[in-house]
């Protein structure tokens, strides 16, 4: 994806185009025009099928501007990848170059799989050296492409499904005003079908199949498409399987409400310890901190496979521990090796990621196991363990002694 020096050299030469972007430091606005230029350069609008290059340390002629290219700005810029505020989170690279004899910064964006991409709710574009917030015809045009470019499941129209099967409410009065800029919401001159195709809730405006992920965040029933898409979940008195059941539930429906009532249970159970004895204040300890059990299951849902297999994500709980089981193991970059690595992540199912993300369950991509981790350490619970297989991710949390 990255381009060799003499290309970039020559971007570097040419005037500013639908192909790069220039800038001389990351001081004033220059944080916010780089993430709207990386949105614009992932919808890639023209189709050029090339990476998009923002330089960082050059003058709007292409002159090197004399920054230092140091650590903290490198990692500056790669953090816009996975801060959330782009969603699908683009594919791009960030590195230090020597270019003209000079270090400059530059991030390569590659055009994404599953435009639209937005920044903060609105979608950019690149109309030759300048960024634009995306016409409803440009909307259009950007997912037509996704159409044909599609690679992941959560993307897939479900044939046998029909618009009727969406919540209309659901989708206007919860998901639309959270994942649209509100300027660009009160633009009237989009169709419900529309404003749902740029969402990636269906398939198009005129083939208004819902997606995957439409049924999964917007559906009446979307266990009737995906049977697996619940979550099981489990009280058990004793350590084992076979021991008495104290509470259960198949839990369906919508994603969000499948959170917000696992989550539920999971508070109603967890018991809380009180101490009186170390000081003028009482100190209440939970057994498990609600924050690890949060992260870990809304993990579970993301990441878990919805394609070829009913199993459900399993949450259960013993006297001694929590075990967070989902379908699919390990995908792409993310190896069983490199299971757990602080900020190492791929997305099975990006669309369905963007909604999360659009619906608050996920704050910033990537750091969800690295804050459970770090929620059972400060509660003095054991260390979080996994085991990864091919077909699924088994967590186990245990309890604080």
């Amino acid at each position: 994806m990255t381009y060799p020096d003499a290309e970039l050299e020559a971007l570097l030469s040419a005037a500013e185009s639908d192909l790069s972007e220039r800038k001389e430091s990351l001081g004033g606005d220059a944080p916010t025009k780089i993430r709207e230029a990386i949105c614009a350069f992932a919808n890639d609008l023209p189709d050029h099928q090339r990476a998009g290059v923002v330089f960082v340390g050059a003058e709007d002629n292409g002159a090197p501007s004399g920054l230092a290219i140091t650590d903290q700005l490198l990692l500056t810029l790669g953090a816009m990848k996975s801060d959330g505020n782009i969603v699908p989170p683009p594919s791009m690279i960030v590195e230090k170059r020597v270019l003209r004899g000079v270090e400059m910064a530059i991030v390569t964006v590659a055009p994404a799989d599953a435009p639209p991409v937005s920044y903060q709710g609105r979608i950019w574009i690149r109309v030759g050296p300048q960024r634009a917030i995306a016409t409803a015809q440009d909307e259009r045009i950007l997912s037509e492409k996704r159409r044909f470019r599609d690679k992941t499941f959560d993307a897939h129209p479900l044939s046998s499904a029909k618009l009727s099967d969406l919540s209309r409410t659901r989708f206007e009065e919860d998901y639309l005003p959270a994942a649209v800029a509100r300027d660009v919401l009160e633009s009237n001159d989009r169709t419900y079908e529309q404003r749902l195709t740029a969402t990636k809730m269906v398939l198009s405006p005129e083939e208004p199949i819902p997606t995957v992920a439409g049924m999964l965040v917007l559906g009446t029933r979307p266990r009737d498409f995906l049977p697996g898409a619940y979550v099981q979940f489990l009280r058990i008195n004793g350590t084992a399987l076979s021991d008495p059941i104290r509470d259960e539930g198949d839990i369906d429906g919508p994603i969000a409400d499948v959170i917000r009532r696992v989550e539920e249970k999971l508070e109603a159970h967890n018991q809380t310890a009180v101490d009186i004895t170390g000081g003028p204040i009482e100190v209440r300890t939970p057994t498990y901190p609600l924050p690890a059990l949060q992260q870990l299951l809304r993990n579970s849902i993301l990441h878990r496979s919805y394609e070829g297999t009913n199993a459900p994500v399993r949450v259960t709980w013993f006297d001694d521990r929590i075990e967070i089981t989902n379908p699919g193991g390990p995908y792409g970059a993310v190896t069983a090796a490199r299971f757990g690595t602080p900020g190492l992540v791929d997305y099975r199912n990006p669309v369905l990621a963007e909604a999360m993300k659009v619906m608050g369950f996920v704050n910033r991509f990537g750091v969800g196991i690295a804050t459970a981790r770090e929620a059972l350490e400060k509660n003095g619970n054991p260390q979080l363990e996994f085991s990864v297989e091919p077909e699924w991710i088994l967590a186990t949390v245990r309890r604080r002694p």
